[in-house]
């Protein structure tokens, strides 16, 4: 299959090349002379595509962006370039969050909510996160585990344009339920002749400080007549560097306490943490485009390179205190019983126990796309597209974590209002938080991760133009690809290590080895939390372990683990630190390869006689998706029967430990039909209805093939007697490679009213309907035992495990008050708002003894929702990600040389994750009276964590000191916004996070010729 593949695209590719070359050589002698360059447009583009219009001013944009709209095929929406690589903000994640229905999550990753993303991340389209990316039209990636493009990781001065399809047709590529988002980069014949632009910009963070960071970016394009048609180059690049800091105040899980409070049982955190981070980013960018045409053809080479640096270091202190041992004095509390202020304790610890670590994590990507097009009118009636594209991604990440650990004496906390919490100190706290001599060195963590992705694609296309009043023409064609992956994580995950820690004194080492002690002294300082929360608050000095120790891996790493050496209990052997591993563990590689072949044949019409007239499209598109995973199953019995004893009971059944590799095969065929109508009452107003059947398929991360499998017996021994009274057959899959795509029904009626050319009224009105949406659930995975009889284990994993719902309406409003006399003519106003509701129901509702009770640890996955610290179990919860409103509200000024923005964009609060940050041990209480170990500290929870309500102003202003040049100024998030965190827990919705980020400004020089 995969040969008969790679010699059709070859074939078609060669077909194409023939045709064309054809073509041109009967051409060669009558050809008719190029038309000037003022006229011409690519053969791919009318001449009144408004894509092609020079955008010069936000005015332009805005007017280029609705006409694109309004005349589309689909409902969608579209934002052009101010200026040439000039998008209105400074990344992709925040222009999409613009887009009426777009929202952004602003945490660097869904499965890290701790850490806080300026630029955001995590895009979702009518509150769903399947969503697919486009370069141009074609299918665009990061090897992240996913399907779609690291938005974040794109340099917007490449960018042209961005369209987002909230309902895609039979001809474009399958795989968006949420929704397309297109990047449109620019051509050389999207301009007259020699064009060119530059651009240098200095940023600024308040809260972060220092010199400002530099960017740049640079377009050349030209394009030339000659005898063998019209030919046209185009060069861009891009540099941008961003430097920011976020302030952060984490209040840490609530847990039931029946002995703090006589006869009452109160709600207290275990302390509340505080920490900073410093984000260093670099984004660099190339782009080339080379086009040819003439009277017959069409052909456009393209080359795409993004590379992104990351790299933040952070400074965090968080409690790692027994929960249990807490107590709080001169306390208040709510009526439900949660703390609101008071000085928490912990004499039964000597303090209460908190640990104080440097981090360090840095990631680096490179995205790369080759695409070559080639385009023949072929006759009158018949154009014929041959379209080939090569892409490559990859992605390495390294995370280092140094920590320390100190025992507070104190803390005094006060969480009333809704509001970030105060923490007061004592001064003699204040002092002790200062001295090296009261902090110890804890552990080391250390976590490799590598990924790579390619993919070849080959799509043919067909179009034939009717000559008849009602049919416009009939498009057909095929795309061919064929992808792999790899992604490759550290062993273990990431790898934990005590130097020296208050559990190991006695039985491994004699104490702890402080930082005061020559012996253990260097490699840390103290670190003021200067401006911290941008003026607004005020927390001690802490001492810290140094960057250089974080960063100094595997040396540094080496040396902090030998002080346990010096405080090694006579006779045994301390300091055996053994690095992480990479690529040693089939746990942490996940290997796949993809192939599709879909066919899709699309019919557009027209019904001008009417008294409002129709037109429209039908299609139907058919995929095969061919998926193979490389993996790996293990088997451990856990059965430890005496040879020779007589076994009676439940049977126990005889299978063979083992561990092999293995793969594991899927295929899958969706039809897929889509409707598009669209009905003119008037030039100015106009419907639309669309109808379509979507799908997503699942990531590549969530069917990595690795299964770990399980046997556990419970039994009695009486003599040489077994009564086995119970036999467990369970394990834990990563991943599950036999997944379906998540299916969607989706209808939109829209009424868009036109009024002007950059002024309109739209209104949408969507309905989704979903099911095989993926979850962690229980599934049967079939062993043969050694006589040959299939054994069913109960695998924890993810599964098609539920079905769901998004429905709500849009709204959206542009105008320029033209009317106004003056200069009061250059207002605008623009604005957009987004209402979604959302509803999920599990094919099988998981129940409260997954909370609790000796089974915990193995099943703590099969809830769905998590678990909280008394024990219950949360019911049913919204889609992730999924706000029920969200608005864009912008001021906009144009007259003259002087253009500005005054934009403000808002989110309600969403379901962020679930069972986060899941713990077992002595953390919570098993409430379940059924259970054996009652009455114990053995809960495994892991909560439901929301974002709060969000809203952020921006602002931009620009000036033209002449025709070509230009000063342009930007400020974002200048009302100083903090963004919230709340966790769930029976006790209520309280607040769990909050971070600060502070202003940033940015100054630019623009000059274009």
């Amino acid at each position: 299959m995969a040969q008969f593949r790679k010699t059709a695209i070859a074939l078609g590719v060669a077909q194409m090349a023939w045709m064309y070359g054809s073509i041109a050589m009967a051409q060669t002698a009558t050809q008719p002379a190029a038309q000037p360059a003022t006229q011409a447009a690519p053969a791919d583009k009318p001449a009144s595509d408004p894509s092609i219009v020079v955008v010069t001013g936000q005015r332009a944009a805005l007017r280029s962006a609705q006409k694109i709209k309004q005349d589309s095929d689909e409902v969608m929406d579209s934002i052009a370039s101010d200026d040439i690589g000039k998008l209105p903000d400074r990344s992709v994640t925040e222009v999409l969050q613009r887009v009426t229905g777009v929202t952004i999550d602003h945490t660097m990753a869904a499965s890290d909510p701790e850490h806080f993303s300026v630029e955001g991340s995590g895009v979702q389209i009518r509150g769903l996160s399947y969503v697919r990316s486009e370069l141009n039209g074609r299918d665009e990636f990061s090897a992240n585990g996913g399907r779609a493009l690291n938005f974040e990781d794109v340099p917007p001065e490449l960018m042209a344009g961005v369209d987002v399809y909230k309902n895609p047709s039979a001809e474009q590529i399958e795989g968006a339920i949420g929704g397309l988002v297109n990047l449109r980069t620019a051509m050389p014949f999207d301009f007259k002749g020699l064009k060119g632009a530059f651009s240098l910009q200095e940023s600024y963070s308040s809260l972060m400080g220092g010199s400002p960071t530099p960017s740049f970016s640079a377009l050349l394009s030209n394009r030339w007549s000659t005898d063998a048609g019209q030919f046209g180059a185009l060069i861009d690049v891009a540099h941008s560097e961003s430097k920011v800091r976020t302030d952060a105040y984490q209040a840490e899980t609530y847990y039931p306490l029946t002995t703090v409070v006589p006869g009452q049982t109160v709600w207290i955190p275990k302390g509340v943490d505080y920490r900073t981070l410093d984000f260093d980013r670099k984004r660099d960018g190339l782009y080339g485009a080379l086009e040819w045409k003439n009277s017959k053809a069409y052909s456009s080479l393209t080359f795409f390179d993004s590379h992104y640096d990351m790299q933040w270091n952070e400074n965090a202190l968080f409690s790692q205190a027994n929960a249990y041992n807490i107590t709080a004095s001169n306390a208040t509390y709510a009526p439900n019983g949660n703390l609101i202020s008071g000085t928490l304790s912990d004499s039964a610890d000597g303090g209460i126990n908190f640990g104080d670590d440097t981090r360090t994590a840095n990631r680096i990507s490179d995205t790369k796309d080759l695409s070559w097009k080639l385009r023949v009118r072929a006759s009158d009636r018949w154009t014929l597209t041959s379209d080939t594209q090569y892409i490559y991604s990859r992605t390495k990440s390294f995370d280092s974590t140094v920590g320390a650990g100190i025992e507070l004496p104190s803390e005094t906390v006060n969480l009333s209002g809704t509001g970030a919490p105060r923490l007061s100190f004592s001064a003699s706290d204040i002092a002790y938080m200062a001295n090296p001599n009261n902090y110890y060195w804890a552990y080391t963590m250390e976590h490799f991760d590598e990924g790579t992705a390619r993919e070849f694609a080959w799509k043919g296309d067909a179009k034939f133009d009717f000559d008849d009043p009602i049919l416009r023409d009939l498009r057909f064609g095929v795309r061919l690809t064929d992808r792999n992956s790899l992604t490759q994580n550290s062993n273990p995950g990431y790898n934990w290590a005590a130097i020296t820690q208050p559990w190991q004194i006695g039985w491994d080492i004699t104490g702890l080895a402080y930082m005061g002690d020559p012996r253990f002294s260097g490699g840390a300082s103290l670190h003021s939390f200067n401006n911290f929360f941008n003026g607004g608050a005020s927390v001690p000095a802490l001492v810290f372990p140094n960057v250089s120790t974080t960063t100094g891996f595997p040396s540094s790493y080496a040396a902090l683990h030998n002080y346990t050496n010096s405080l090694c209990v006579s006779g045994n052997t301390c300091g055996n630190w053994n690095p992480a591993t990479f690529g040693t563990d089939p746990s942490g590689n996940n290997s796949q390869s993809e192939q599709t072949e879909a066919a899709y044949s699309q019919l557009r019409f027209e019904f001008d006689n009417l008294k409002y007239p129709v037109d429209g499209n039908v299609g139907l598109r058919y995929v095969l998706t061919q998926s193979v995973a490389h993996g790996y199953v293990a088997f451990t019995p856990s059965v430890n029967i005496p040879s020779g004893s007589t076994v009676t009971g439940v049977t126990v059944p005889s299978i063979t430990a083992f561990a092999k590799e293995q793969d594991f095969s899927h295929s899958y065929v969706d039809a897929l039909p889509s409707l598009n109508l669209r009905m003119k009452t008037s030039d100015q107003l106009q419907f639309r209805f669309a109808y379509s059947t979507a799908i997503s398929r699942p990531d590549p991360s969530q069917m990595q093939a690795y299964t770990t499998l399980s046997e556990g017996v419970t039994s009695t021994t009486t003599g040489n007697t077994v009564n086995v009274s119970n036999v467990n057959l369970s394990g834990v899959a990563v991943g599950n490679p036999m997944l379906s795509p998540v299916k969607s029904n989706q209808v939109d009626l829209t009424a868009e009213w036109y009024f002007s050319p950059v002024g309109s009224l739209t209104f949408a009105v969507f309905d989704k309907r979903l099911k095989d949406i993926i979850i962690n659930e229980t599934f049967n995975y079939a062993v043969n035992d050694n006589s040959g009889t299939a054994q069913n284990f109960s695998v924890t994993g993810p599964i098609n495990g539920a079905s769901g719902t998004a429905r709500g309406f849009e709204l959206a409003y542009q105008q320029y008050f033209d009317m106004l006399p003056g200069w009061w003519s250059g207002f605008g106003v623009q604005g957009n708002f987004t209402y979604v509701d959302s509803h999920e129901d599990l094919y099988s509702p998981v129940t409260q003894a997954y909370c609790t009770g000796s089974s915990v640890g193995s099943n703590l996955a099969m809830n769905l929702n998590g678990c909280d610290t008394n024990g219950q179990t949360f019911g049913n919860l919204p889609l992730q990600g999924l706000s029920r409103r969200s608005y864009n509200l912008a001021l906009l000024y144009d007259k003259g040389p002087f253009s500005a923005r005054l934009a403000y964009n808002w989110r309600s609060k969403y379901l962020q994750a679930v069972n986060v940050n899941p713990t077992q041990g002595s953390d919570g209480l098993d409430t379940n009276p059924a259970s054996p170990t009652y009455g114990q500290h053995n809960v495994t929870w892991g909560l439901p964590i929301w974002a709060g309500d969000y809203g952020q102003l921006d602002m931009s202003a620009s000036y033209k000191i002449t025709d070509d040049l230009s000063i342009v100024l930007e400020a974002q998030n200048i009302n100083n916004a903090i963004y919230t965190q709340l966790m769930q827990q029976h006790n209520g919705l309280e607040g769990r996070a909050w971070f600060a980020t502070g202003p940033r400004y940015n100054a630019q020089l623009r000059y274009s010729f």
